[in-house]
């Protein structure tokens, strides 16, 4: 069969030709030892030069789909045909989702309010004042300028002594976790974890081949004295500023009795302080690698604080890890877009990052307000809140409430996207009565038109439930 050509394509006819001849052969269409036409009589069946046909036999015969010998015509090659693929069963077609009416989902950033023109000149700038060598194959460690101002921004927002030799750049918060495993737990190791947790870096653990020990969180994060002493874990994960759904401060006492654990396991505290830098009443609250640095390894990201997709997070590590950290990621993915990095560290320099925080978080606390203030309007004294005024999410319970297994999807089937404290359970049961509601990316009619639908979505599910 003659190849087929598109004139309108913006593939090359060389490469049309190509690919069309390569199926025949794979699919054994053309046999193996049949001759094929002369390049001087396809080029004229298919109106082209006969330049174009020799090119795209040249590809072939370099690939070895085709032989040629000195006097003798073009032939298939040996041994190069393939079982024709067998036909696909038809996958039905799935009803179209229904448009999203109100999405609850957390985590997400107001990327409205990001200033992109700002950033977009500090990529401009950033490209022009980096050195031939930075664009090569720079440490696994990260751009020391960036790595510097972590430091200092640090200092002056948390009061943490850290330096720029012990900061290791990420691509976030997941990125590090998955780095962690490796370095800590090996092939096969036990990870404590706050039970209920953030479900996509449980995920990462168990991907990992990490066994997960959980441990139950309370209104005041990780219960510290359920630890006995038995659970031969290498890592302890914990989100001690706002834990991550239930949004409590771990208190003194059992930010203390977590470290003498882990000095007496001899095991390291993975201290995730993912959106801290937005508390909404006093300042932010002192990581706990302040309290000891030798057992805490202390994991940021500017995925919340600025924009997804800059996927750029840091790890602040004890000098004893920072040499396997560093085979890790050299073996792994050697290092972060230099430009983005060399941005970052203009974008704190020059203090704007401070200045977008303040302003970010200001906004956050106005919202979350307006969050509170309609969820009493529509539930009234059914509607508890939780948690510490901080962050991008708040946990809620309403009292009389059931959310089974089926809750999310019966939402979604509504337009809502929205979490049960439930599907962040590792053991089931504790906290059926509650959601986890995002607010970051929502406005305030946002806000208004998706409580008030929540609501009546929840009246309909218990009655479907009844």
């Amino acid at each position: 069969m003659l190849p087929i050509i598109d004139r309108c394509s913006e593939e090359p006819i060389r490469r049309q030709i190509y690919h069309q001849l390569r199926a025949q052969i794979l699919s054994s269409e053309l046999e193996q030892g049949t001759p094929l036409y002369s390049t001087r009589q396809l080029a004229s069946d298919l109106g082209v030069s006969r330049s174009t046909v020799v090119e795209a036999y040249d590809m072939l015969l370099a690939e070895g789909f085709l032989e040629s010998k000195q006097g003798s015509q073009t032939v298939v090659a040996q041994g190069v045909a393939m079982q024709p693929a067998k036909e696909q069963p038809k996958v039905p077609e799935r009803e179209p989702c229904k448009p999203i009416l109100a999405d609850f989902t957390t985590g997400r950033p107001d990327l409205s309010s990001f200033p992109r023109a700002k950033w977009s000149r500090l990529l401009q700038q950033a490209a022009q004042s980096l050195t031939i060598e930075d664009y090569g194959y720079t440490s696994p460690q990260g751009y020391l300028p960036l790595r510097a101002e972590i430091a200092s921004w640090l200092s002056r927002s948390r009061g943490v002594s850290v330096f720029a030799e012990n900061v290791f750049i990420t691509a976030g918060a997941t990125h590090a976790l998955r780095i962690l495993a490796d370095l800590l737990c090996g092939n096969v190791g036990r990870v404590i974890l706050e039970d209920p947790c953030h479900k996509g870096l449980y995920d990462t653990l168990v991907a990992s081949n990490c066994e997960i020990v959980p441990v139950p969180a309370d209104q005041h994060g990780m219960m510290t004295d359920q630890l006995t002493g038995d659970e031969r874990a290498q890592m302890v994960y914990v989100t001690p500023s706002h834990q991550f759904p239930l949004g409590g401060i771990l208190p003194a006492s059992r930010r203390a009795e977590l470290i003498r654990y882990a000095l007496e396991q001899e095991i390291y505290i993975v201290e995730d302080d993912y959106d801290s830098e937005f508390r909404y009443t006093g300042s932010p609250i002192s990581p706990l690698v302040s309290m000891d640095a030798s057992r805490v390894i202390y994991v940021g990201t500017f995925s919340k604080t600025l924009f997804p997709a800059l996927r750029i997070g840091y790890a602040v590590l004890p000098k004893e890890l920072q040499s396997r950290w560093r085979y890790l990621r050299m073996h792994n993915d050697v290092q972060n877009p230099i430009v983005d990095q060399a941005a970052l560290a203009m974008f704190l320099s020059t203090r704007g990052f401070d200045r977008h925080i303040r302003t970010m978080k200001n906004h956050y606390a106005k919202r979350r307000q307006v969050l509170v203030d309609v969820l009493k309007k529509q539930f009234g004294e059914s509607c508890e809140i939780f948690g510490d005024s901080s962050g991008l999410h708040l946990a809620v319970r309403i009292n009389g409430a059931s959310f089974e297994d089926n809750f999310q999807s019966f939402c979604r089937g509504r337009g809502i996207v929205v979490k049960t404290m439930e599907s962040h359970c590792i053991q089931k049961g504790s906290h059926k009565d509650q959601l986890v509601l995002g607010y970051g990316h929502l406005d305030d009619s946002d806000i208004h038109n998706g409580v008030k639908l929540l609501k009546e979505t929840i009246r309909d599910y218990r009655i479907c439930i009844v």
